[in-house]
């Protein structure tokens, strides 16, 4: 038993994915223009705040919906860099409750060191087994590897608490576009750029009613231009087409607001240009 326990203590010391979930982003909030996160209009029944941390350091930012078991938004600094794209996928323990350790880590690493099963992993969030054999739909990210400079940085993208089901042609097409494409033309001039990506629920569901799909996905920056200057834009998308639409922000503030029907949407510090 005595053998048991100082194994998992070592094991613990030597992951070196952290993840934190509290009930604020206070740890985290450098991810938030003048350290300010989207407001209460789009916060679910039952949230988790996550302060996205692997190799001793925070690189993103998540509101994740317990029930739906997808993120409702992950905030982020666009910094783009070269690199490969990382080939595992991570999940939260920390979801499961205060006695399970703030890491991001492999499910199969939980399975086989912390006596955690697949079941009570499940119930807090999505797991691998939910994204399999899809028909239309991929993993995609809202937090984009791409959007990222170094190996650890884009690794820390790929935990199941910052993607969605995506529709398979948006994901790989306009959106894919924005992202790759569009986001470089709009930063331009830019020295530091946040962004701020949510899904909309929608009223379809995979993996047996245990995911929920999006019935839109939207992306919204902004932008620090210096000497007091800042500038914004904004897009959303409908999830079964493959299309995305250029915004303000204020007009996907508005767009938003109408979706959630829970208040007006502030998704930056009004210093932000809505225009």
């Amino acid at each position: 038993m005595l053998f048991l326990l100082l194994l998992q203590v070592l094991v613990s010391c030597l992951w070196l994915g952290h993840s934190e979930v509290m009930t604020s982003f206070q740890n985290c909030s450098q991810f938030f223009f003048r350290a300010t996160p989207p407001n209460k209009a789009l916060q679910p029944n039952n949230p988790a705040w996550i302060c996205q941390r692997y190799n001793n350091q925070y690189y993103y930012a998540t509101l994740y919906n317990r029930d739906l078991h997808i993120p409702v938004y992950s905030a982020y600094l666009y910094q783009p860099g070269p690199g490969k794209r990382p080939n595992i996928w991570m999940v939260e323990p920390q979801l499961m409750g205060e006695n399970y350790p703030k890491t991001m880590k492999k499910e199969w690493t939980l399975l086989n060191y912390f006596n955690i099963s697949l079941e009570q992993l499940s119930e807090s969030q999505a797991i691998l087994k939910d994204y399999k054999n899809l028909t239309g739909l991929n993993r995609g990210h809202l937090n984009p590897s791409g959007h990222h400079s170094d190996s650890s940085s884009r690794t820390a993208t790929f935990t199941l608490t910052n993607i969605i089901p995506q529709n398979e042609k948006l994901n790989g097409g306009a959106w894919n576009n924005y992202e790759q494409q569009t986001m470089i033309t709009m930063t331009k001039g830019c020295n530091t750029t946040y962004v701020v990506v949510g899904a909309v629920p929608g009223n379809n569901y995979i993996a047996k009613g245990r995911v929920n799909k999006p019935s839109y996905i939207w992306s919204s920056a902004c932008c620090e231009m210096g000497t007091n200057q800042s500038k914004a834009w904004a897009v959303i998308a409908e999830n079964d087409k493959n299309a995305v639409e250029l915004l303000t922000l204020g007009e996907l503030e508005n767009r938003l607001t109408q979706l959630y029907n829970r208040g007006q949407v502030s998704l930056f510090h009004s210093d932000c240009p809505r225009t």
